[in-house]
């Protein structure tokens, strides 16, 4: 016996011991045919009986459960829980089957009619630490787990949905919609979060563009290769942490054209497709580089912002193709520490809204002491308006009677003036003496800085890094970049100085002459330099475009790139055209850039706010149109429709 016992542990220490290594990542349900994810992590734990609340629906042990902290009153729960179905779209009134009440004076379960036909069991709660909302309760330990509503991401807008784990990390959420082609997003229940003064983001939605680094989380910079290569991030960046301390929720990473190039949706992006534009017959070219955060917030109501990067017009150009609020802010006022860069030298970030009451809180809280915001002042409005390539009359073009009338409203409201100027004039007869045209003088600037620059900080340690991952291999990468780059292998650093020489030179000039400060604080700027955004034109993703080149030349879009104002997209209407791809009239957006003195963000801020309130122009709403409606290729399908 004691051989046969020492052979068997002989044999058994032969092999190695395995220890299964279970974890869940959380669990997808549907609750009245709605899709929901279970969060893995949980928000606290109730003392519960395994065989309480037994007329409460359950599925793997878990029941739908609510929380009501605050003291509210039993008498007001009807009105409550009505509430919060119609304003919350993750909350349904099947969660209230079993409410967890606060607060409540009696320690016994009781039944009470909350939701019309349907008698509800209420459980006094002990427990202050656990927030308001919907929960599903796992019966067996008492746990409460946070609940997502899950969307189907049908404009292409995400890389990675996202949710956070509890040392203040990222990760992948493990959840599918049967039967879509598309991502998944969860977003979790608005009543979870309560704004106060510290958190003013409280429970706003925020897409990430991908090239934002989060803990946990592995980017892409729009390449296949970079997302393969490198591990996931260790820790979040100044920037995404001020909006996640401020509150913000991020619910994913969104695409990006390849290292925040600009590319156009069929002739350039290789490795991923682009995301799509909702507007009009729902096959525009969405913009680049901040392309999903554009298409996002254009499409889902369920999401609030999203935050992208400017340097030659990432952000700009998105917001103008599907009229949205959207920033280049002063250069330099937050660090862009664990971001991607192009040019560090041109790099901004900023955000696509739909809001600006959204957008303010973002602003204050992103680029926080450098920001100058006049949300509680009056401000005193510049009365000096000067446009750059506005049309002269309107004649019969609907597009341009809207920037027309934009101006001339805008001009009532201040109460100043609008002169027209000729940008290349002005520098001629002001400019550096002995300075050459100021097309001829700018016109290798921007190319110049953005591909010396990403070449050495992001090329040559990418190619290093690949080789020697991959026995010398060079990686894939799409056409634009590669264009770019090349032009960059050109040019010496002596020329890349006299760029840096040259940016500095019309940077001075612009902000002396043409959009100086004011000295009043409460004015801050000068003057309003306005230049057209978008008119409404097509632009479809189904033609193909010339051979990548180098963004060569000077255009009103580079005015704030080099001079480092502030310069923010206002939608202003939309105008109707035949499309090429339905056949039908369709509607796409009439936008503005306005552009104010270097650090007074919170003038343009403010002053859509103002405009939005006077009802000069309309906050743009999610969908076909900036006025809301179906998009193309959901038109028709109900909500059943979607998910079944």
């Amino acid at each position: 016996m004691m051989l046969v016992r020492s052979l068997g542990l002989s044999l058994l220490s032969m092999f190695p011991v395995v220890s299964a290594n279970l974890a869940s990542g959380g669990l997808s349900v549907t609750l009245n045919d709605v899709y929901y994810y279970v969060s893995p992590f949980t928000s606290g734990k109730v003392a519960v009986s395994p065989t309480s609340l037994k007329s409460v629906p359950a599925v793997f042990g878990f029941k739908p459960v609510t929380v009501i902290q605050g003291g509210v009153a039993k008498a007001d729960l009807p009105s409550l829980v009505a509430q919060w179905t119609s304003s919350d779209d993750v909350y349904q009134a099947a969660f209230a089957e079993a409410i967890f009440l606060a607060g409540s004076n009696s320690s016994c379960k009781t039944k009470t009619q909350i939701v019309s036909g349907a008698s509800s069991l209420i459980v006094p709660l002990d427990v202050t630490t656990i927030p308001s909302g919907p929960y599903f309760l796992e019966m067996a330990t008492g746990s409460l787990y946070p609940v997502y509503r899950l969307y189907e991401d049908f404009a292409g807008s995400f890389m990675q949905s996202l949710i956070p784990t509890p040392d203040g990390k990222f990760q992948p959420m493990s959840a599918q919609i049967p039967g879509s082609a598309a991502l998944t997003v969860g977003v979790p229940s608005r009543l979870y979060y309560t704004k106060t003064a510290a958190k003013p983001l409280a429970g706003v939605r925020l897409g990430v563009k991908d090239i934002y680094r989060l803990a946990g989380v592995k980017g892409s910079n729009g390449n296949r290769a970079w997302y393969d290569l490198y591990p996931a991030a260790t820790y979040t960046g100044p920037a995404i942490q001020r909006l996640i301390d401020a509150g913000a929720v991020v619910v994913g990473l969104q695409k990006t054209s390849q290292f925040a190039n600009g590319e156009t949706a069929t002739a350039d992006w290789v490795d991923y497709h682009s995301p799509f534009n909702p507007r009009g017959d729902g096959y525009q070219d969405p913009s680049s580089s901040s392309s999903g955060a554009g298409s996002s917030v254009a499409s889902y109501e369920w999401l609030d912002i999203a935050i992208g990067s400017d340097t030659g017009g990432s952000i700009r150009g998105p917001a103008g193709a599907q009229g949205l609020f959207g920033n280049r802010p002063s250069h330099g006022l937050v660090s862009l520490d664990n971001v991607m860069p192009l040019s560090p030298t041109l790099d901004t970030p900023g955000f696509l809204v739909r809001d600006p009451a959204i957008w303010e809180a973002a602003n204050a809280a992103l680029y926080g002491s450098n920001y100058k915001s006049l949300a509680s002042a009056t401000p005193k409005y510049p009365k000096t308006i000067r446009t750059i390539g506005f049309p002269a009359s309107a004649g019969t073009s609907a597009a341009n009677k809207i920037l027309i009338d934009f101006v001339s409203a805008l001009a009532t409201f201040v109460g100043g003036t609008v002169a027209p100027i000729t940008l290349a004039t002005e520098w001629t007869s002001t400019g550096p003496k002995g300075a050459p045209a100021l097309a001829q003088f700018l016109n290798t600037t921007y190319p110049t800085l953005i591909t010396k620059e990403q070449i050495a900080l992001v090329r040559e340690p990418f190619y290093r890094d690949y080789a020697a991952a991959h026995d010398g291999r060079r990686p894939f990468v799409n056409p634009v970049p590669l264009a770019r780059w090349g032009y960059g292998d050109t040019v010496s650093e002596s020329q890349l100085q006299a760029q840096y020489d040259a940016k500095k030179s019309f940077m001075d000039w612009f902000n002396t002459e043409i959009l100086p400060p004011a000295a009043d604080p409460d004015q801050c700027s000068s003057g309003f330099v306005l230049y057209v955004a978008s008119s409404g034109s097509q632009n479809p993703r189904n033609r193909y475009g010339s051979a990548p080149g180098v963004p060569f030349g000077f255009s009103s879009g580079r005015i704030s790139v080099l001079s480092e104002v502030p310069d923010s997209v206002f939608p202003l209407g939309q105008v109707s055209s035949l499309s090429t791809i339905t056949n039908h009239t369709e509607f796409l957006p009439v936008a503005v850039d306005i552009m104010v003195a270097k650090g007074c963000d919170g003038l343009l801020v403010k002053l859509a706010q103002d405009l939005v309130k006077a009802g000069i122009i309309a906050k743009p709403l999610p969908g076909g149109t900036i006025e809301g409606g179906d998009i193309l290729m959901r038109r028709g399908m109900t909500v059943m429709d979607i998910w079944n």
